[in-house]
């Protein structure tokens, strides 16, 4: 892993500062004595224009004009000398008056400080004598002064200098210490460095803090979208900032709620196209379980209608009696192949849901009784006593051609089934908003290996004797069938005396 964003900004920041510090020492280093140059020289044309206006204000001698001058010389920190001719006889200083004592013999230098101003004046005014340097001219203007720039070998000090005449044509000097100017350069920057070193520590402290406010939530950012890489969306960005960083945010739990949505949608889609394709699935198997139970089924029906149908056209009994024995097997088989036809199709529309539930309220204790009365003279031939249990009505919303269907079923079922003592009972039983309708016969019992399997098409339990009665093992399969369409309970109990079937209805 790289080194951290958090670690960037602050080496930024701190390269930056330490950047800005070394520009400063270096601009201290080689602008700031031109720039001090510079800022003298234009304080002491600011200094001559004062003195200019002082004198052409208050005269020469006024003590005004002494204290005005000692102020701007104090604040300007400059050293100011003002010559005139008041008596004729020559130059004399009207500023400092320490610098002159009036004698018509002339003056009299009392100090090495005058004799130093006097040799400045005389460099400036006739040029340097032998020996002498010849001062650099840093600025002129023409008929009122100049400035220079000189060096005092005596002191090993330089100075800069304004030599020139006021309007009144008093001769002024000027004098600064350019001494200053390098000390100040020297001591600015020892403090920069100093304050700088102090700063840097500082900022870099701050900046480090500051980085951290500004990695935080990124991080937080960035762990959420981990989790959302690994479609984990519970995760949000909680923070309140204002910024790009508060936005982005807010972006990526709006990215995160849609995709939320979207990969909900699309599991959805997909388990509505798995269900789609498992029933495509389920459709061609089937279609072909069908083909081939069909064809199975028809196999027996169509030889036998086939083997008779040749024994008639090739006569083989003669007899009359036989004849007619051909003819009502063929009528018998060709019969139960229609039967067998018609319940596959019935069947099929159910399968696929082509056959539509039309509900309606009826009684369904009167409907299991119409049933048990059509099947009482085949019940009575075979010596099997239906009882039932059903007495006040029971109004019930359901498809009342498809439940009969069922009802059929059941009851075709139990008399094909029923063994001694030869009872079939049907009952009525209420539990909550349910009514269950049970066909209980007597006789063996189904294996439970059996049980599960009873409901699909074409199986058959005991195929001798399903083939005996003429059995197609689809009756069952078309209870199922109806049972679902109607989203109802229904089932198959094993007792000890018998097997009962049932199903449920909603009571109205």
């Amino acid at each position: 892993m790289g080194r951290s964003l958090k670690s960037k900004i602050s080496l930024l920041f701190t390269f930056l500062l330490f950047l800005m510090i070394f520009l400063c020492w270096m601009a201290n280093n080689f602008f700031l004595p031109a720039y001090y140059e510079k800022t003298k020289v234009n304080s002491l044309e600011d200094v001559y224009d004062k003195i200019d206006e002082i004198v052409s204000l208050y005269g020469h001698e006024s003590d005004d004009a002494v204290a005005a001058t000692e102020k701007v010389e104090s604040v300007s920190n400059v050293s100011i000398y003002i010559l005139s001719d008041l008596n004729g006889d020559g130059l004399d200083f009207i500023y400092p008056l320490s610098f002159n004592i009036g004698s018509s013999e002339g003056n009299v230098f009392r100090n090495d400080r005058l004799r130093r101003i006097i040799d400045a004046l005389q460099r400036y005014l006739f040029g340097p004598g032998p020996g002498e340097t010849t001062p650099e001219l840093l600025k002129t203007k023409e008929k009122y002064y100049d400035v220079f720039m000189c060096y005092e070998s005596r002191y090993d000090s330089k100075y800069i200098d304004l030599v020139g005449y006021l309007k009144n044509r008093d001769l002024i000097f000027i004098r600064t210490s350019y001494s200053n100017i390098s000390e100040s350069a020297v001591i600015s920057n020892q403090f920069l460095l100093i304050s700088g070193g102090i700063l840097l520590v500082l900022c870099s402290i701050l900046t480090y803090l500051f980085s951290c406010g500004i990695t935080k939530p990124i991080l937080n950012l960035s762990d959420i979208s981990k989790e959302m890489s690994q479609l984990k969306f519970e995760n949000r960005y909680t923070g309140k900032r204002k910024d790009e960083i508060g936005e982005l945010g807010r972006s990526i739990n709006t990215l995160s709620d849609k995709l939320e949505k979207t990969i909900s949608e699309l599991k959805s889609a997909n388990i509505e196209l798995e269900k789609d394709i498992k029933k495509k699935t389920e459709a061609e198997e089937m279609r072909r379980e069908f083909l081939s139970n069909v064809s199975h089924e028809l196999k027996t029906p169509i030889a036998l209608i086939q083997g008779y149908a040749e024994g008639l056209a090739e006569n083989i009994n003669d007899d009359e009696e036989s004849r007619q024995f051909y003819c009502d097997v063929i009528v018998d088989e060709a019969q139960k192949m229609n039967n067998m036809v018609k319940k596959l199709l019935t069947l099929n529309e159910l399968e696929f849901g082509n056959s539509n539930v039309e509900l309606s309220r009826f009684d369904i204790v009167a409907l299991v009784k119409s049933v048990a009365d059509s099947v009482e003279v085949l019940a009575k031939q075979k010596n099997i006593n239906i009882v039932f249990n059903g007495i006040e009505p029971i109004y019930v919303w359901a498809d009342e051609y498809m439940i009969e269907e069922v009802i059929t079923n059941y009851l075709s079922n139990a008399l094909n089934h029923c063994k001694d003592p030869n009872v079939i009972d049907i009952s009525f039983n209420r539990h909550d908003k349910k009514i269950r309708v049970s066909v209980f016969n007597s006789g063996d019992i189904i294996n439970e290996a059996d049980i599960g399997n009873i409901w699909d098409k074409f199986y058959k339990v005991d195929k001798a004797r399903t083939r005996e009665y003429g059995g197609s093992g689809i009756g069952l399969s078309i209870v199922k069938a109806i049972m679902e369409s109607h989203n109802e309970e229904y089932g198959v109990i094993n007792h000890q005396a018998g097997v009962e079937f049932w199903f449920e209805l909603t009571i109205d």
